[in-house]
């Protein structure tokens, strides 16, 4: 009979593991279902499954492809995913490796749009306080491409309503993976000057796909950080992006943002003048009015008569005057008053008279102490003495010197015929001991019966 061969676990696991790899339908696998066990790992590989009605699939999507998704993966969240088929030599379960992915039924960009809409409206940024536009800007930074239509339309209209404004062009890429970067590395280029009054960021239209900078985080960020007002045109009237919805204001078209940019000069010149011309009327109106308080006072009799405007006052004068040289006199009289009053109480009240007193009392409380003294002594003296003779009549020694004494028995004092046995017990007396042994026991007891 022949031998069997048996496998080992591990020989078993990479031979399937080896027909996972070569099936040529499992290098590539086209795979639709239902996000489960997803739990966010960040810069890490993505360890969750794939499931429908009826089956579960384990799925591994590593850090390089995961960091290429524009939307967030979440549970329950059904997704179109590519991928191979492979085991997993350890556990020996097969599971597929994710390569790409996307929501299914709705497109990856606009499923990451939203997603980052809702976390940016959660934080605040679309909410917080927007920066006021100038109202005469002197220089304005325009971030957006060297040769599109948009920097043409805002220099343009800008010189048709407002030639005294200077527009910089502060170049960027407005579209593709390096564009995000570059819109606000030109951003904060032009914040760092310090000379802008406004900022303009814009762009032509597109498909989502070309606008997708705008809807990148970085720059949403970048705009919520600027010093500088921010007016965001990008893409047509009816696209909306991130970064309008950050921007302290957004245009529907470049031509529309230069206009809320820049005021008319001409209409600013029409209103200055018509300022001036009111201003004037004003201050006509007002040198009018007061001629003609000017010519009332003129009229007046204090003008006539100018004593008249210092009588009462000098009466007023005279009379205080008066008041304080009488109140003056009566508080010198007061104190001197005081002072004599003063002076007799100081001589009765002579300090060697006080001392003296004073002597006289110390000399008396040292003798009462010192008698006090004594007696408490003597007192305590007495109590000593009894407490002594008390404590020596209760002396045990004084009580054995009658002739009692006690019995120990293995150091312990016998105080009951029931603690004594029949053996040597030592006799304490009042000069000695001595040794004697226990023959008999007899309670009291049994010598009353007998």
């Amino acid at each position: 009979m022949a031998q069997t061969d048996y496998l080992t676990v591990t020989a078993l696991t990479q031979y399937l593991k080896r027909k996972f790899d070569v099936d040529p339908y499992l290098g590539k696998v086209y795979l639709t279902g239902e996000i489960s066990n997803f739990r966010l790992r960040p810069h890490a590989h993505q360890y969750f499954s794939l499931k429908d009605d009826n089956a579960k699939i384990s799925a591994i999507m590593f850090k390089s492809a995961f960091e290429k998704l524009k939307f967030t993966p979440e549970t329950g969240m059904k997704v179109l995913v590519t991928g191979r088929i492979s085991l997993y030599e350890p556990t020996g379960s097969y599971q597929i490796y994710v390569e790409r992915m996307e929501p299914d039924g709705v497109g990856q960009l606009y499923q990451a749009y939203e997603q980052l809409k809702k976390k940016l409206a959660d934080e605040g940024l679309f909410t917080a306080p927007k920066r006021p536009l100038p109202r005469f800007p002197k220089r304005i930074a325009v971030v957006t491409s060297p040769s599109g239509a948009v920097i043409r339309d805002i220099i343009t209209t800008t010189r048709r309503r407002f030639p005294i404004a200077q527009i910089v062009l502060f170049p960027a890429v407005v579209q593709g993976d390096a564009a995000a970067a570059d819109i606000v590395r030109q951003i904060q280029r032009a914040n760092a000057n310090g000379s802008f009054d406004t900022l303009i960021i814009g762009r032509g239209g597109g498909s989502i796909e070309d606008l997708w900078p705008f809807n990148e985080e970085i720059v949403a960020r970048a705009i919520a950080a600027s010093e500088l007002p921010i007016i965001s045109s990008v893409g047509h009237e009816t696209d909306t992006t991130i970064a309008d919805l950050v921007a302290d204001v957004r245009a529907a078209t470049p031509t529309a943002a230069a206009e809320l940019a820049v005021p008319v000069l001409s209409d600013e010149l029409v209103k200055l003048g018509q300022q001036r011309t009111r201003l004037n009327n004003a201050m006509s109106n007002r040198i009018n009015f007061q001629q003609e308080r000017l010519n009332k006072l003129m009229t007046a009799y204090v003008f006539r008569q100018p004593q008249r405007l210092y009588e009462t006052y000098v009466e007023r004068l005279d009379r205080a005057q008066q008041g304080l040289t009488r109140n003056m006199q009566t508080q010198v009289q007061q104190r001197r008053q005081r002072f004599a009053l003063a002076q007799q109480g100081l001589l009765s009240q002579s300090p060697l008279e006080r001392v003296h007193r004073d002597q006289l009392t110390v000399s008396q409380t040292a003798a009462r102490l010192n008698l006090e003294a004594k007696r408490y002594l003597e007192t305590q003296q007495k109590q000593v003495a009894q407490l002594i003779n008390g404590l020596d009549y209760l002396s045990p020694l004084k009580i054995m010197g009658r002739g009692y004494s006690y019995v120990t028995q293995n150091d312990h004092v016998v105080r009951s015929v029931s603690d004594l046995k029949p053996a040597l017990a030592t006799i304490h007396l009042s000069d000695g001991t001595a040794e004697a042994e226990i023959k008999t026991i007899k309670p009291a007891s049994e010598d009353k019966h007998e």
